[in-house]
Parts: structure tokens; sequence; C-alpha cells
């Protein structure tokens, strides 16, 4: 089969097929940030200011991240962004010693209360009270920033759970603290533990977990395991997980990860037909449009799409780190998926599609044949490439 009899099939500017409108506009940041709630609430805002490099954006981003402080006890975190704003906001964002003061006064008085209340517990060795105590006192350090002193704290309930469902509680606050200090092995170890007490999970907390998992997963750059945990989300999600991740976030994330991972059956039947992530993709139609095109043979449109989305997706704080290799990846494959069913390729329509140059694409091409992704049976040595693979009419022949 030549490539220009289906070219269509494979790339092209296939005009019979409509897409909505790619979404490349500057990210909004309220509607962003209103998606999540406390800490990670701050920390996104304050990574976007860090790392947008739009003055503009990196204002409004640190304007918010001031006044969603005020609303809580973190006075460290509180000095940093006053420090990060610089006087740039007027004197409404400016220093608030007073606040700073009496906050940093209310949690003196607040840890002694704590202190005196854990000790009488002890002395009555009151097993239920204990756990209660460390709790609260993992509550008080985690809502102050000191997120090492509110880890020790929620794990030393362990020793004090009497139930399955405080088990469950303990895991869960220790796999919060751990995503907001960047500790994913301590996430993996305390979704397991969870797991192993199935009878007390219901399926919010299951959601919980498989999101948490993808998470540690994907900082690790295992895509094709995050992928799977993040497909796996049940709609119970909702939003009762926007202390961590937004619905839409699952989309992204797992929707990324599976086209950079997984194969052609895998994506159709684990992604496309699957009807509980269906309803994560309609939250973020761009991502839902770019898969469909990938599964198409649309690359030049999902291209497009991804293009697109880049800026905004380089300003999240957990895929930051992944997107440039999550989306070589996908274009290695949508390169491979290209060439797969052909005796011969086009090498300028296919540089078309791929937005390259034929040069360019000669480049990509012999990677991807020396690390044997795409098989050019009975062909030379490849540094001959440029020789004997493209043909005077700009043909790669793969022979069969």
């Amino acid at each position: 089969m030549e490539a220009d009899d289906e070219i269509y099939a494979n790339g092209g500017d296939d005009t019979s097929h409509t897409r909505p409108i790619i979404s490349g506009e500057q990210l909004d940041i309220e509607a962003y940030a209103g998606l999540y709630s406390g800490r990670t609430k701050i920390t996104r805002l304050i990574f976007i200011a860090v790392h947008c490099g739009n003055p503009s954006m990196e204002r409004e981003a640190l304007r918010m991240a001031y006044d969603e402080i005020k609303k809580g006890e973190n006075t460290q975190l509180f000095r940093e962004v006053v420090q990060k704003i610089g006087g740039r906001l007027g004197s409404n964002y400016g220093m608030d010693n007073a606040w700073c003061d009496s906050v940093d006064r209310r949690a003196e008085q607040r840890k002694e209360k704590l202190e005196n209340e854990l000790n009488a517990y002890r002395t009555n060795l009151i097993k239920e009270s204990i756990r209660m105590g460390y709790n609260d006192f993992g509550d008080f350090y985690y809502a102050h920033g000191a997120l090492g002193d509110a880890f020790k704290s929620y794990i030393r309930t362990r020793d004090y759970c009497t139930t399955s469902k405080h088990i469950i509680h303990m895991c869960l606050s220790a796999i919060l603290v751990s995503i907001e200090m960047g500790q994913f092995s301590h996430v993996s170890s305390y979704v397991s533990k969870a797991e192993q007490t199935p009878e007390a999970l219901d399926p919010t907390t299951i959601a919980k977990l498989k999101c948490a998992s993808g998470l540690a997963h994907l900082d690790m750059m295992k895509y094709k395991l995050a992928a799977r945990k993040f497909l796996e989300v049940g709609p119970e999600l909702g939003n009762s997980y926007n202390e961590v991740i937004a619905p839409q976030d699952v989309a992204t994330y797992g929707g990324l990860c599976a086209l950079a991972s997984f194969d052609r059956s895998e994506l159709k039947n684990k992604v496309i037909d699957n009807l509980a992530f269906r309803n994560f993709l309609e939250l973020v139609p761009e991502v839902r449009e770019l898969i469909n095109d990938f599964y198409s043979s649309r690359y030049a449109s999902c291209l497009e799409y991804l293009a697109n989305l880049k800026t905004n997706l380089l300003l999240d704080v957990h895929l930051h780190d992944h997107v440039e290799k999550l989306y070589d990846q996908i274009r290695n494959k949508a390169l491979i998926q290209y060439t797969h069913p052909f005796v011969s390729v086009d090498l300028n329509m296919m540089a078309n599609a791929f937005k390259t140059t034929v040069v360019g694409l000669e480049k990509e091409l012999a990677t991807l044949i020396t690390d044997n992704q795409i098989q050019i049976r009975g062909m030379p040595p490849f540094n001959e490439f440029s020789k004997l693979a493209a043909n005077s009419t700009g043909m790669l022949r793969q022979c069969y």
C-alpha cells in the first residue's frame, strides 16, 4: 500500500473532519485556582507565578496566593509570597506584621493546649484520645506549614488505631502531606497500606487512592502505570479531592500518559471505550479531541492540540517536569503509527503532516529506526539513511 493511497487515514488534511476550536488562550488563573482548595491551591498559584514568564500573570497569581494565605495560618508562606510580590501590588499586598504576630501568638497558645491535652491522654492511657491528640497535632502543623512535623504526627496515630477506618484516615493524611512535600515513595507506601484494608474503603476513598498512586507513578516517570491508575479513577471522585487534584487533572494526566505509553489497542479499549474515563475527558475537550485525533491518525490536528496546550501544561505543578518527555514519546508513537501500514511513505507528505521539514523528519526517523522502533526490513546500515532510505521522489521504502 502506497502512502498517498491512504494519506487521509494517516495524517493528511482531512477537511471533512470538523473539530472544536483549539484553546490556546492564556490560562485563566482565577478559574484554574477555583478548581482547588487548601495548600495545593496556594502552591499551584506560586508555581504559576514563578514559571509563567508573564509579569501580568505573575502578579495576578501572587495576588490570589496572598489573599488565600490570609484565610489560613501559615505565616512562613505568607512572608515568602510578600517577598515575591516585592511591593508591586501596592500597600494592600505588603507585609502585614500585625496579622503575622496575631496568628503566631494564637498558634503558640493552641500548641500549648494540644500538648497539655495529649499529655493527659497519655497519662490516662486512653487509646482513642491519644490517636485524636496526635491527629490534632498533625492538623496543627499542616496548617502552619510544618509539613515534616505534620507527617510525623499523623503516622504516630498508627499505634493507636483501633478500627480500619482509623487506618484509612491515617493513610490519607500521610498521603496528603507526602504529596505536598514531594515524597512520592511515601505516597506509594501509604496507598498500599490503605489498600490492605479493603473492608473500610468506600468508592470515593478508592478514587482518591487511585489519584495518589497515579501521581506517584507520574513523578517516577512510570507513565504506563500512571495512566492505568488515572483511568481507574471512578466518577465518585467528583470534587472530593480538590485539596490534591481536580477531575480535569485526572483527564489530562491520564490522557497524556496513555498516549505516551499505550499501544493502539490499549488506547481504544482502556481510554476511548472507557465510559467512566469519558466523563473526565468531557471536562477537558482538547485532551479528548487530541486522543481521538491520534487514534484516527489525524496527526496534524493532534499535534496542533498538543502545541496549543503546552504552555499551560508547563504551568502545572505535577506535569511541568514531564511535558517534554511525554510530548516526545507521543510524537514518536505517532511517527511509528504513521509508517506502520505502508510499503512506502512519501516523506514530503509525512513532513507536512508532522509540521517539520523532510531533513528534520529524516533525523527523527533515523533515530527510531536505529532504536528498532520502526523496522525497515532489508535495509543497509542506517548511517546511509539519507542516500538509501529516500529515493529521488522522496519516498521511504519498507522492504517486506
